[in-house]
């Protein structure tokens, strides 16, 4: 069997586990041996398929029987290829991470269903060849995300919940309208094919098309100044949710801008002095947002929307050193940001609350937690020699050698109001006393802090961010490749419609 054969996988295996999870819904046993095994297969489909793009260049699939532009085109290139394996491994630990949640009685009926095809969905957005299969992919990934972000039915979350759901349908309306103006003018939807075929449209017009698709993912990503859902809507979700959606579902918006920024539009130097305003826009707004706030969850949100900033500067910088820079800071923030929020959970458990005023002394008390929470909070604020300080350090670099000094010095500045909002919440959590009781009655939870398998894979995730750290070299020149790649948007084009089926 042929590497091409594997491309639709990743999309295929959750899709089929998500429908034998509801067959088997009477067992939630077998549920999550399904949920597990379908995951763990999507690591070693998605390793298989980064290796095979690494070597190739593009690994393509189209299906139906029809050549592209015509055919649904599947495409792994390096940068879909890392998406893919980065997303799955966050996926399969966070869920370890929900079935020793689930050990203790928490687990909600539909859940194993749902987020394999949230997972279906993510890999969709990474792999699909156009535009409208891209709306699919997130119409998906939407779909299971308005069940999960309510489960448990608390008021605040239904809430939070249906402003997540406005918002979500808003961004798609507004992306179903652009699609039809793009395939008006250009008579294709096809990614390769538009690459091509915007080059002849008025420059004006492509200009226009370039900033609604920016706002489009910009309202999915959490851009300034678009971003005002996201701090209310993610941290009243259950634990494990709250993790997979601030660490992924925002990163597959950013994905989205930079696919079709980079493949779509000939990136003047305009847009890249937009992108840059919009980054540090981002940047400083949600630090300032983060230190304002007395919940450890919040605090961890409002970082969701800074960090996306440090990624749409790498962008702005439109340099191959920029890009790859951001592709670097992609995976390093995924892997960071889903295990801070898995310790988030950890420490609502053990301590009954999120609310920093009514924590205090779990170094104590907790001290593997407190470990837990130690390296991925150093690396967010970008601490050496953790993967936070390597990846900002390639965007310092970067934006240094493009001579965009005032980015560069906003960038260092929200670094250490990360840090200062790191250090409130060690102070707050781990570190000092509570001042009030908390609203819950914490729940015991043993040697560890909280059940085995919950420790486990959040521990999982922190020696995968160590791992970073100490692999950054071969990982930052695959991302060199990824952003070479991009920036020569020919390689794409030439790989999706001179492939037959």
């Amino acid at each position: 069997m042929s590497t091409a054969s594997l491309v639709p996988l990743p999309i295929v295996l959750p899709l089929f586990g998500a429908a034998l999870s509801v067959v088997l819904g009477r067992s939630r046993v077998a549920q999550r041996v399904v949920s597990l095994a379908v995951l763990a297969a999507m690591v070693v489909v998605s390793v298989a398929l980064l290796i095979e793009a690494d070597r190739e260049g593009h690994v393509v699939k189209v299906a139906g029987g029809w050549s592209a532009p015509l055919g649904i085109a599947l495409v792994v290139d390096r940068l879909a290829g890392i998406m893919l394996v980065v997303s799955t491994i966050v996926l399969l630990a966070v869920m370890v991470y929900a079935v020793g949640e689930a050990s203790q009685g928490q687990e909600r009926v539909g859940f194993h269903p749902l987020y394999l095809v949230l997972a279906a969905g993510v890999s969709a957005s990474f792999i699909t060849g156009d535009l409208f299969n891209l709306f699919v992919a997130f119409e998906m990934m939407l779909a299971a995300s308005y069940v999960l972000i309510t489960l448990g039915g608390r008021p605040d979350q239904v809430r939070s919940g249906m402003t997540y759901v406005v918002i979500s349908l808003v961004a798609s309306t507004l992306f179903i309208s652009v699609l039809a103006l793009l395939y008006a003018a250009t008579g294709t939807v096809n990614m390769a094919d538009l690459s091509v075929r915007l080059a002849e449209v008025d420059p004006g017009l492509r200009a226009a098309f370039s900033i609604m698709l920016l706002v489009v993912f910009g309202i999915k990503a959490g851009l300034f100044p678009l971003f005002f859902w996201l701090p209310d809507s993610y941290p009243t979700a259950p634990g494990p949710v709250t993790a997979i959606f601030a660490g992924l579902l925002t990163k597959v918006g950013v994905y989205a801008i930079i696919r079709t920024q980079l493949l779509m539009f000939d990136t003047p130097e305009w847009l890249g002095t937009t992108l840059l305003w919009v980054a540090g826009s981002t940047m400083v707004v949600g630090v300032l947002g983060a230190i304002a706030q007395d919940d450890m969850k919040r605090i961890l949100a409002f970082h969701i929307i800074s960090q996306i900033g440090y990624m749409i500067l790498g962008l702005g910088l439109l340099t191959v050193a920029g890009v790859a820079a951001a592709v670097f800071y992609v995976i390093h923030h995924i892997i960071v940001k889903t295990t801070l929020f898995l310790v988030a959970g950890l420490v609502d458990r053990r301590a009954g609350t999120s609310r920093l005023s009514e924590m205090g002394g779990l170094v104590r008390s907790a001290p593997v937690i407190a470990a837990l929470f130690a390296v991925p909070a150093l690396s967010l604020a970008g601490m050496p020699p953790f993967s936070g300080f390597l990846a900002k350090f390639a965007l310092v670099d970067a934006g240094i050698d493009a001579d965009r000094w005032v980015i560069v010095a906003v960038s260092l500045a929200v670094g250490l109001f990360t840090l200062f909002s790191m250090t409130k919440i060690w102070a707050g959590v781990f570190w000092g006393e509570r001042e009030q009781e908390p609203g819950r009655a914490p729940q015991s939870g043993g040697r560890l802090g909280s059940p085995t398998l919950m420790v486990v894979a959040t521990g999982a995730l922190v020696a995968i961010s160590v791992a970073f750290s100490m692999w950054a070299g071969p990982l930052h020149e695959l991302s060199l490749r990824a952003a070479a790649d991009l920036m020569d948007p020919a390689r794409y084009v030439d790989a999706v419609l001179g492939v037959r089926p």
